[in-house]
């Protein structure tokens, strides 16, 4: 009798536990966590650089530090500011010895990188800041990783290529205090989720590409992202998606993707309906054929 009850339940409970197991280590993106957890990223969490031109014969030159942005229009969540002259010549150093390689020493492209001129400072901070910069293989997507640069350096190398052709994506500073995150969820489901997922956790694209997790995307990668649509994203103007919604949209990823609630208590990773599907399936299916066996032994 024991012998039958350990073949009947004990060994398929053991192999489906562990399958299981198996399958949540393999697919849950870990715990969402990004860098800044405060309502306004600008000021205080995401500081950005004030206005700054050539300095005056004589006087002092503005200093590479972080300062205030004033916003560009009235009222908006969202300011763009430009970077001192002063961050120029560490940022070209670096540019040079980092990535000059595959871009060329004039930012103008080549057949490994593409053309940085004119792309902006905030494109370049989403590539550096998010790690995905200096690629060491240019065959492959770029992955997320932790940058190689602090946060200085790739404002410094952001503000050499900014100075090499006007136009492009500005750094932003992004105030959510007034920001919908209901609305941002809309949004956020008619634009972002058929790519990312409507957990944000990422997914396959055509020919081997995928869209990325969003899960430590910061407040200001976030806007950085929409505006200079890296990858395969497409690129969302103000004419498609304003300051306002383009704030919505990040307090949504921020808050409800980011730092879910789990009301259920177990959040699966944040994978969505696919996690749960194949919980309720191996488990709870698993579960029946056990009860199922064991009412047809009793008859």
């Amino acid at each position: 009798m024991r012998r039958l009850f350990r073949g009947r339940y004990v060994v398929p409970s053991v192999l489906a536990g562990a399958v299981g197991l198996v399958g949540l280590l393999m697919f849950a993106p870990g715990a969402a966590r990004a860098a800044g957890t405060g309502a306004s990223t600008g000021a205080a969490g995401m500081r950005s650089y004030a206005t700054a031109g050539t300095p005056a014969s004589g006087a002092t030159p503005t200093p590479c530090t972080l300062a205030t942005a004033t916003p560009t229009t009235s009222g908006s969540p969202i300011s763009y500011t430009s970077l001192p002259a002063s961050c120029i010549p560490p940022g070209e150093q670096l540019f040079a010895a980092n990535c000059s390689s595959c871009h060329g020493t004039d930012a103008a492209g080549s057949a490994l990188a593409p053309n940085l001129r004119g792309v902006g400072a905030g494109t370049v901070d989403f590539w550096v800041s998010t790690g995905r910069m200096p690629l060491a293989d240019s065959s492959i997507q770029a992955t997320r990783k932790p940058p190689r640069f602090d946060r200085l350096q790739t404002l410094e190398i952001a503000a050499y290529v900014q100075s090499l052709a006007p136009g492009g994506v500005q750094i932003p500073s992004v105030d959510l205090q007034q920001a919908s995150v209901s609305n941002g969820g809309r949004l956020f489901t008619l634009n972002c989720a058929a790519c990312h997922t409507i957990t944000g956790a990422g997914d396959a694209l055509y020919k081997g590409a995928y869209a990325p997790s969003l899960h430590q995307a910061t407040v200001q990668q976030i806007v950085e992202a929409i505006r200079s649509g890296p990858g395969n994203m497409p690129r969302f103007g103000p004419g498609n998606i304003t300051n306002q919604e383009a704030a919505d949209i990040a307090a949504y990823v921020h808050g409800v993707i980011q730092h879910p609630s789990d009301p259920g208590g177990f959040g699966l990773g944040g994978v969505g309906p696919v996690a749960e599907g194949f919980v309720g399936l191996l488990f709870g299916v698993g579960l029946l054929m056990l009860v199922s066996f064991w009412i047809g032994e009793r008859s």
